[in-house]
């Protein structure tokens, strides 16, 4: 009862109440159960993730003033769900309680498990009263499901709220997908950009609170929310949760290890409470495992990464950026990682393993070499894999290792905020060209600016491994696989300033399972 009339006494100025039912078009479940919600308390939506043959991770955050700390305070809150395996509710498979408490900003996890392989669920949450928007989410097949059906997901990553609108998850939402993958820079903690078109609450975030109104203010926003509701995602972060370009425990403008931990602990912990993932991704300080295997079936084993954890200092270069064109011997060092390792040996053994009829890596920044120094001088960002060049050989040996893998391996990647298709071969950059062992597609960025269109094209010309460049456009990848092949769809905004924004097919290939290689289509 208190709660209840601490809810009658907040302002109704709520930024989207009634969003969800804007941002649903082409959505009719959500479009249908929009009125029925109560959004005073689910004013950041719901999500779902981390599906699993019998069940899946459902989230929410009561927070009936988002903006602001989340206007809970520090008593705890009874949140009551249920699952349903049709839209309407009629059939309610399973349900339960949990508690949301102030040390996770009111947010739960509940991981349900028992339901069935393969199929879509509905599901929602009640609170003091008040109704969540229902979700739609999906089990996954079983590894001994025969069935022939097709895996489609999107990719999606590089987000800054203030650069554009998320019309790219307006069309998103619309689509018949399986999932979602976001490959981070989920926040910004900074601005950058031109021409804004909304903005940041608040400066640069280093405490938990300051992380907290950053996520909430982010999803807030109508599209995202629905994107989430219609889904289950698998989540990664990249830099901008913590601080731009960090590497392990420093960053270009942070160079004590101690100042940079704390930031940190406060970001990893503020992303645990805004994403739909188990308690197994729970931070412990500034630590947190969110790497893993996702099967889907025999159709599809998805390896998700963690790109900035555990990663070696950047070489070649000094001072407060990781951005000048560098080169030099360091960055060929045999002990420089990316992933850290025991991430390596983790991904190692999976690649080993008899794989599914494709593997996909899904990690965060452009694989492929890629000089970018125009004219005849060579000129590499250190930031990228380019700074970590014998970790990238050691990744492609794995790959090419799995004689059973039969040429089916793909990587998925983000971070550059530009669309990029590429061959990936084995062996050292430099010398013979040896066999492409796999397929690489950039999945742009929802509204973060890329890079000039003369820096794609010198990239391009200096890179014979890049088929394909473009960066005036932001967006998101589709994929689709099955028994025979992949297809990819590169899905382009009209214009990210302007919040109903068009969304077309700006450009689409295919890949043969079996022989790895960019082959480009007619959009």
């Amino acid at each position: 009862m208190k709660l209840q009339q601490q809810l009658l006494q907040l302002s109704r100025r709520r930024l989207l109440c009634g969003g969800l039912a804007a941002a649903s078009l082409g959505h009719p479940f959500l479009r249908l159960h929009a009125q029925d919600a109560s959004r005073d308390l689910f004013t950041l939506g719901v999500a779902s993730g981390a599906p699993r043959p019998d069940g899946f991770v459902l989230w929410t955050r009561l927070a009936p003033d988002p903006l602001k700390g989340g206007g809970m305070g520090s008593a705890p809150a009874e949140v009551r769900w249920e699952v349903a395996d049709d839209e309407g509710f009629r059939r309610v498979v399973a349900k339960g309680s949990a508690t949301a408490v102030e040390a996770f900003a009111h947010s739960v996890h509940v991981e349900v498990r028992g339901l069935l392989p393969g199929r879509p669920y509905w599901y929602r949450f009640a609170a003091a009263g008040a109704n969540s928007p229902i979700g739609r989410t999906r089990t996954t097949p079983t590894e001994t499901d025969e069935a022939t059906r097709p895996v489609r997901f999107a990719v999606a990553s590089c987000q800054q709220y203030e650069e554009g609108y998320y019309a790219a998850y307006r069309d998103m939402a619309a689509q018949p997908l399986d999932f979602v993958v976001h490959l981070g820079d989920y926040i910004y903690e900074s601005s950058r950009g031109s021409r804004h078109v909304r903005h940041h609450e608040g400066g640069v975030p280093t405490q938990l609170s300051a992380f907290r109104d950053r996520y909430a203010l982010y999803k807030t926003d109508p599209h995202l929310q629905a994107a989430h509701a219609a889904f289950p995602w698998l989540v990664t972060w990249d830099d901008h949760e913590v601080a731009n370009d960090y590497t392990n425990d420093v960053s270009p403008r942070i160079a004590d290890p101690a100042q940079l931990l704390a930031i940190r602990a406060a970001a990893y912990q503020a992303w645990y409470e805004h994403m739909p993932v188990p308690a197994s991704m729970r931070p412990r300080g500034a630590d947190a495992t969110i790497y893993g295997t996702h099967r889907f079936g025999r159709m599809l084993d998805l390896l998700l990464t963690d790109g900035r954890q555990y990663r070696s200092h950047h070489a070649c270069v000094t001072g407060r950026s990781a951005s000048p064109l560098a080169d030099c011997a360091d960055r060929w060092a045999p002990g420089r990682s990316l992933f850290g390792a025991a991430q390596e040996a983790w991904l190692a053994r999976e690649l080993a393993a008899p794989p599914a009829r494709w593997t996909v890596i899904a990690q965060p920044t452009l694989l492929a070499e890629a000089d970018r120094k125009r004219g005849t001088d060579h000129g590499y960002w250190m930031d990228g894999w380019d700074g970590y060049a014998a970790a990238r050989a050691r990744l492609l040996d794995g790959v090419a290792g799995n004689k059973a893998n039969g040429g089916s391996a793909l990587v998925v990647s983000g971070d550059v905020h530009a669309f990029w298709a590429a061959d990936l071969r084995q062996g050292a950059e430099q010398g013979v060209e040896r066999p492409v062992v796999a397929t690489e597609f950039v999945c742009g960025a929802i509204t973060s600016e890329g890079p000039s269109a003369a820096s794609v094209a010198n990239m391009l010309g200096k890179n014979p491994r890049l088929r394909y460049g473009r960066a005036d456009k932001r967006g998101y990848a589709l994929m689709t696989l099955d028994a025979r092949g992949c297809a990819v769809e590169f899905r382009a905004v009209d214009d990210v300033k302007q919040a109903d924004s068009g969304v077309q097919a700006m450009a689409r290939f295919s890949v043969e399972r079996g022989a790895p290689g960019v082959h480009p289509e007619t959009a």
